[in-house]
């Protein structure tokens, strides 16, 4: 995906684009992506996810699988948990396509 300065985005590039930034532009969400992104491994127990973002589990249940969705965390079942970790590379990607180019 080219930046967004580099050239125009096609049709295709530019409905990927809204649709990621749509799943990220959610106060939650943020704070569970900040959340998960700090931990060690950059992974968490959904059973530890309740209390930094003081929603309900079934709240945050649903964020998390609008944000595995979109790619941005991979989960694992573990026992009876979920365990979310954090995709670098699609900050990443988003993070260079939003860039200018110059540092």
């Amino acid at each position: 995906c080219p930046t967004l300065v580099e050239a125009p985005l096609a049709q295709a590039e530019a409905e990927a684009l809204a649709a990621t930034l749509r799943v990220i532009a959610d106060p939650a969400r943020l704070r569970l992506i900040s959340f998960i992104a700090a931990q060690p491994g950059s992974e968490a127990c959904v059973c530890n996810l309740t209390a930094p973002v003081g929603l309900s589990q079934p709240t945050v249940s649903h964020h998390l699988k609008l944000l595995h969705d979109s790619g941005i965390l991979d989960r694992e079942q573990r026992g009876r948990w979920v365990h979310y970790s954090l995709r670098p590379e699609a900050l990443d990607l988003l993070a260079s396509v939003l860039s200018t180019g110059s540092a």
